[in-house]
């Protein structure tokens, strides 16, 4: 199957970067080019995160990439099909434009074992949000080689992703996608490929408490398990924590017609909760592209929002 005759999977018609190569051609919001320089920011106008991750983000393995902005979170998908499909030239040009020279190491070999590309696609997807972002809340242009992610090194927050920017970054992989999202304070992801679970996780996720609540036609009885799973690990990583805690310390409690979520911590998790402060929002949808995805994120940011790690 050509490239092209991939089908692409979504709706409507994105507001955020598409076709052609990461990084071609201007961003929305201005048409100077370069680091430091500004552009005109693009209208403040509110949107509900939700409603646009929901109908805009394209999962289209044949597209290097897409972005759409949602309310005051950018998120970006990268194809790893794409990626394995570039050839040499390609491949030195997607190097030059985006990795910094102290990043070099981090080039993967696109035939070689498939974590080194995810990681890859994952360090993309995180670059490309953060500039768009920037862009598009800042008016604030900065090349994406220039964006450096790290990982916290040690403590309960190991391994949390973190920029050389004031933004809270985080990022999923599942499938043939890498997925970034990209806030002005903390922010969790996950996306779930909608698959058939073993049958540890779907003991796991089936019978542990979450249901509960709520009579028969409670909607969270019909949360599939994938999405099941998304919800609690963007908690997780929200928290900076990721699977560090069990899943078994979310416990859902509700999933809303509007596909909002909550839950309450466990024993375990419990001493950490007030790290959310207030406004946390959750939302989780279990059909984008085929994939499951929730994020968890604060509106508006607050003073008690755990902070955009910088590796302490």
């Amino acid at each position: 199957m050509r490239k092209d005759s991939i089908p692409c999977h979504g709706s409507g018609t994105p507001r955020g970067e598409r076709g052609g190569p990461p990084g071609s051609g201007p961003a929305r919001g201005g048409t100077a080019a370069g680091t430091g320089t500004r552009a005109a920011p693009e209208d403040a106008r509110v949107e509900d995160p939700a409603t646009t991750v929901a109908g805009e983000l394209e999962l289209c393995p044949a597209r290097a990439l897409h972005t759409v902005h949602a309310g005051r979170l950018t998120l970006t998908a990268v194809s790893l099909t794409w990626l394995r499909g570039l050839g040499p030239d390609e491949w030195s040009a997607l190097r030059a434009r985006h990795l910094a020279a102290s990043e070099s190491g981090l080039d993967p070999d696109p035939h070689g074992p498939a974590r080194g590309l995810e990681r890859f696609a994952g360090r993309l997807a995180v670059k490309v949000a953060v500039r768009s972002w920037h862009v598009r809340h800042t008016g604030t242009r900065m090349r994406t080689r220039d964006v450096r992610v790290d990982t916290v090194r040690s403590g309960l927050r190991r391994g949390k992703p973190f920029v050389n920017a004031p933004v809270g970054v985080n990022l999923s992989h599942s499938g043939e996608f890498a997925v970034a999202a990209c806030g002005p304070g903390a922010v969790g992801i996950d996306l779930e490929r909608n698959r058939a679970m073993g049958p540890h996780l779907t003991s796991l996720l089936a019978f542990d408490g979450d249901t509960e609540g709520g009579g028969p036609g409670h909607r969270l009885r019909t949360m599939p398990l994938p999405l099941r799973w998304a919800c609690k690990e963007a908690v997780l990583k929200y928290l900076g924590f990721g699977l560090r805690f069990g899943a078994r310390e979310v416990r859902l409690t509700d999933w809303r017609a509007d596909d909002r979520f909550t839950w309450a911590p466990g024993p375990l998790l419990a001493p950490y909760a007030p790290l959310l402060g207030e406004g946390v929002e959750s939302w989780a949808h279990d059909d984008v592209g085929g994939y499951s995805l929730a994020l968890v994120w604060r509106r508006p940011p607050g003073p008690q929002e755990p902070p955009a790690d910088r590796g302490r």
